[in-house]
């Protein structure tokens, strides 16, 4: 009698979480960021940048982060990085004001090449997160750590040999993580860019557009649908005079 009861439970309950209704949260938001590469020569060279998110559009605050890296470049194709960044992230509960502290190392493999006039950069990079846990708008000194793995192609496609005029910026990034507490959203984050980049001359420029940021909750079946507008700018300063700035596909950094 006890088996059939404790099978009885296993044939009730597991459908029932099988069968658990996906929920979508959608938002607006904007990003904006400011990104610098500073090549002291041909191989090493120094990475920052800072970004501001926030929800509602510009109504509300959802995260502030600062990242520095190390760089080493092996030709004007491929790079290595590694560093730090530090991300501050809003409450979501009504009247709750702490932020969550998160402290993350990363290391990339980035290797951007040409095909015909079309620019294409693949991107790997892995981060080591220790994020802060709250309680009651309050922090417990405590932090979860996992893994980050993320995956990024972005192209760019020039309308005009003319360097003023913009060119498509596209891209699309996937990230899963790891660790004790993850464990019904492995998949973390998806990401679609679509926009312009602009050369501004001096080492600078920005691209502007929509992106579309898909991410899984610790639920596993809450969604937050991230309907995102974005304005990044970039700043590239060589050294060696007179060598060409970085190509643009490489510039490519987001939190």
């Amino acid at each position: 009698m006890k088996h059939r009861f404790l099978w009885f439970l296993l044939l009730t309950a597991v459908p029932g979480l099988a069968q658990q209704k996906k929920e979508i949260n959608n938002q607006l938001q904007s990003w904006i960021s400011l990104n610098t590469t500073f090549r002291i020569n041909d191989h090493w060279g120094f990475i920052g940048d800072a970004h501001m998110r926030r929800n509602n559009f510009v109504a509300d605050n959802s995260f502030y982060f600062l990242r520095g890296g190390v760089g080493y470049w092996l030709n004007e194709n491929l790079s290595f990085i590694t560093g730090y960044g530090h991300l501050w992230l809003a409450p979501t509960t009504p009247g709750y004001t702490t932020f969550a502290d998160e402290n993350r190392w990363y290391e990339q493999i980035a290797y951007a090449t040409r095909v015909g006039k079309v620019s294409l950069l693949n991107r790997f990079r892995s981060e080591q997160r220790w994020r802060e846990q709250l309680q009651n708008d309050q922090s417990t000194g405590n932090y979860n750590f996992s893994n980050r793995f993320r995956y990024l192609i972005s192209i760019g496609i020039p309308l005009s040999p003319k360097p003023f005029v913009p060119q498509i910026s596209l891209a699309n990034e996937v990230a899963v993580q790891f660790g004790k507490t993850i464990v019904n959203n492995t998949f973390d984050q998806f990401r679609a860019f679509a926009g312009i980049r602009q050369n501004m001359g001096s080492g600078w420029s920005f691209d502007f557009g929509y992106m579309f940021v898909s991410s899984q909750k610790a639920s596993g079946y809450q969604y937050d649908y991230n309907h995102t507008i974005r304005l990044f700018f970039y700043y590239t300063w060589m050294k060696k005079k007179g060598k060409s700035a970085e190509p643009p596909a490489l510039q490519y950094e987001d939190e």
